[in-house]
């Protein structure tokens, strides 16, 4: 029997029909670089063509499943290659918009193997799940929450909007245009409410929950869990899902091009990510400090289309 591939970035254990994949990169609460997204593609066709393997379960090491995108901005060498992780580089040189949304689309065909493959992918999300995290668990077939998981995509604040878009399909237009219009935080509780998880459930019991569905789909051939995922994926296809894909990324390389964008990169680049994020982030957080930044913008005269 051949070795299994051996991987820096993610876990894989495979038992009783299932293929477990871990993103491991808990220092960073597995924030998304782009050895782990090409490392995430192999494990899933890996799994994809392994016949004991019935459906593959996507989680989290540590104390959130992803925290988006790694927008740090080292650049490390990765294996023997000497190819460099420069998925920060996005948001961070000046580019034209075609080198961005080629990028983006070769990141992205690295993620569609989760809705590509034949084999059905179950989410186990905790903790945190943001940006990143979203474009990448929501391609699965089902997700399964803690119920005190935090879902959102804050990105659209400052920084574009989601490259990979299923928001639409799983929630509907109005809580679509909420999550993406505020980049508001919502619980896995209220995630099962309005369908954008499957289910969710006490953190205790997340690991069991999935578990016990993972169990099912084990007592079904394989055949008849592709036929049946490629069936209900096909009717996403005919409303435009694969399209939608390649739009929102089109999407969020136009908004980079935006002169609010530079906000985002001039303070990244003089105070640093942290400090970015508590400037995007403060004023939503806080009452009083909403409030104060309103008064401060309105204070500069009236916007253009009341002038």
């Amino acid at each position: 029997m051949p070795s299994e591939p051996q991987y820096e970035t993610i876990i894989v254990e495979k038992e009783r029909g299932r293929a477990r994949i871990t993103l491991n990169r808990p220092e960073k609460l597995n924030a998304l670089s782009r050895q782990l997204q090409r490392e995430l593609r192999e494990a899933l066709w890996e799994a994809d063509r392994d016949n004991r393997v019935h459906c593959v379960i996507l989680r989290g090491a540590g104390r959130s499943f992803c925290a988006g995108y790694d927008l740090t901005p080292e650049r490390r060498l990765e294996g023997e290659t000497g190819e460099v992780d420069d998925y920060a580089q996005v948001y961070r040189q000046s580019q034209t918009f075609d080198d961005d949304v080629w990028r983006m689309e070769q990141a992205q065909r690295d993620r569609m193997t989760i809705f590509d493959m034949h084999k059905p992918v179950i989410g186990q999300i905790h903790g945190y799940t943001v940006a990143g995290g979203t474009d990448l668990v929501f391609l699965c077939d089902l997700v399964v929450a803690a119920s005190d998981a935090r879902i959102g995509f804050p990105p659209v604040r400052a920084q574009g909007g989601p490259p990979q878009h299923m928001w639409t399909y799983h929630v509907g237009p109005q809580w679509a245009k909420y999550m993406l219009l505020t980049g508001e935080f919502i619980t896995g509780e209220e995630a099962e409410r309005i369908g954008l998880v499957w289910k969710a459930v006490d953190p205790d019991r997340l690991s069991e929950t999935v578990e016990e569905l993972a169990d099912r789909m084990a007592m079904i051939h394989p055949d008849f869990l592709a036929a049946n995922k490629r069936s209900v994926n096909m009717a996403l296809e005919m409303m435009g899902a694969r399209t939608m894909q390649r739009y929102a990324a089109e999407q969020d390389a136009r908004m980079h091009t935006s002169p609010a964008m530079e906000d985002w990169r001039s303070r990244n680049r003089e105070q640093g990510l942290k400090e970015a994020l508590a400037w995007r982030d403060g004023r939503f957080a806080n009452p009083d400090v909403r409030r104060q930044w309103q008064q401060e913008a309105w204070s500069e005269g009236p916007r253009p289309a009341e002038a």
